[in-house]
């Protein structure tokens, strides 16, 4: 006869812990990116107002570069492997010369919603890049949600511009190109190197570059150190040249190219906000209309899966 033990077994019971959701903190930090570009326009009309196109510029790549080799000494980072230096070289020539240089250009003669375009079209530029350089092959319905998303930005910044193609298109086009390819080889390097060693090592790479070129067009060039001016100028070094990079490329490790770049879609509409704010500039009533388009797109690439 089996005896039955006078002790009861109790059940056992797993506690778990809330879980983050996946990807919410690389969204986070390609959002702060996104933001910080938002301003970058018009802190660039801020800074012409004291300096001109090319001391603009180069004085700005300085500023961030003297910023991140301090970062880089200060927590004493070894120099990039010599196999990340030649992706190091496309960022440098892609966001630190390039994009700056041909949007500052394009911004003497246009508007900041024109210039606008740019920032538009380039979430679906840096996915292609994506796509050409890493293999990645985002699904149907994220290409769909992202066609639609970029169409109804440029609607909306052709709109705002009159409908009237301007002599700055070239330099915008040529900007959009470099920025995306920095972008994608930028997004590809933060996946082996932290995000703002990848900036900083490209801000740095630019040095030889940017300091002659600062010394040349300041002799030529009349400075004017108004407010704006200087506020512009420290706001494209520090925020958009360096601090927002460090982010964006981080948060584009995080989540990958692809999704983060949709993210962008956001940035004209932002930067249309700080021109009212900070330019006086007028918006038209398709402004909300818009931005209900894109955030749906936004939404749709988030949730659509590779």
């Amino acid at each position: 006869m089996r005896t039955q033990s006078s002790a009861t077994t109790a059940p056992s019971i797993t506690v778990t812990a809330p879980r983050e959701r996946p990807g919410f903190g690389g969204t986070l930090q390609a959002a702060l990116g996104v933001t910080a570009f938002s301003l970058t326009f018009p802190a660039t009309v801020w800074g012409l107002e004291g300096f001109g196109p090319w001391s603009l510029v180069a004085v700005r790549s300085v500023l961030a570069a003297v910023i991140a080799g301090f970062c880089l000494l200060l927590l004493r980072v070894p120099l990039p492997d010599r196999r990340h230096r030649a992706g190091l070289a496309v960022v440098a020539a892609g966001v630190v010369l390039g994009f700056p240089l041909l949007t500052t250009l394009a911004l003497q003669t246009s508007t900041t919603a024109h210039a606008a375009v740019v920032v538009g079209l380039l979430p679906l530029t840096t996915a292609l890049f994506s796509a050409l350089r890493m293999g990645t092959r985002p699904s149907r319905t994220f290409w769909v949600a992202a066609l639609a998303g970029a169409g109804a930005v440029l609607a909306f910044t052709v709109q705002q511009s009159g409908g009237a193609l301007t002599a700055a298109d070239g330099y915008l086009a040529g900007a959009l190109l470099v920025c995306a390819a920095g972008y994608t080889e930028g997004g590809r390097l933060a996946r082996v190197m932290p995000g703002w060693q990848v900036i900083g090592w490209a801000l740095v790479l630019c040095l030889p570059l940017t300091v002659p070129a600062a010394a040349l067009a300041l002799s030529f060039e009349p400075v004017s150190l108004t407010a704006h001016g200087v506020a512009g100028v420290l706001w494209l070094a520090a925020g958009s040249q360096f601090l927002g990079l460090v982010v964006w490329y981080r948060g584009m490790a995080a989540i990958g190219i692809p999704r983060a770049s949709q993210l962008q879609l956001a940035q004209p509409l932002l930067t249309l906000v700080w021109s009212v704010l900070l330019l006086g500039e007028h918006l038209t009533v398709a402004a909300p209309l818009t931005a209900a388009a894109v955030l749906v797109c936004i939404a749709v690439t988030q949730r659509s899966r590779s």
